[in-house]
């Protein structure tokens, strides 16, 4: 799996414009699924997205996590960051894992997230969605479940 997360300040998902998933300070996590992926990915991906401090303590290191500090989780399917990007002006989608096979998986995830914290929302799996957000920092990172070539 791979997965982009970003700490914010604020966050909210859309679709239809009807709202489906909103959070105060947190983490959105953009969250890939490739097909080779599993239910143990998914386990590792939220623990450690529930762990990995980038938040401040108050000498303004990260050194919270987003349980640290009650923060919320929006977990967002999103497809096109597991494309191959190396060759051409087009991305290619061959790695990606199929829609029968992907949307059990994060449908999996989101409640393995829900299991382990609280404040969890999400979007919605093969939708168009509008997702909003305030960047804190910036801080974006690119996580990974396993060694990745691209």
């Amino acid at each position: 799996m791979l997965t982009v997360i970003q700490r914010v300040t604020y966050a909210k998902v859309t679709v239809n414009d009807c709202l489906i998933g909103e959070i105060g300070q947190g983490i959105v996590a953009l969250v890939a699924i490739k097909e080779n992926d599993s239910e143990t990915e998914a386990k590792q991906l939220i623990d450690r997205i529930l762990s990995y401090r980038i938040f401040a303590d108050k000498d303004g290191k990260m050194n919270l996590s987003l349980k640290d500090i009650n923060g919320g989780l929006l977990l967002i399917p999103q497809f096109t960051l597991a494309a191959n990007t190396k060759k051409g002006a087009r991305p290619s989608f061959s790695c990606v894992a199929a829609p029968q096979l992907s949307k059990p998986l994060f449908e999996f995830t989101t409640r393995y997230a829900k299991q382990q914290y609280a404040a969890v929302s999400c979007g919605e799996f093969a939708a168009d969605m509008q997702v909003t957000l305030c960047n804190d920092g910036p801080v974006t990172f690119t996580l990974k479940t396993r060694n990745e070539d691209g």
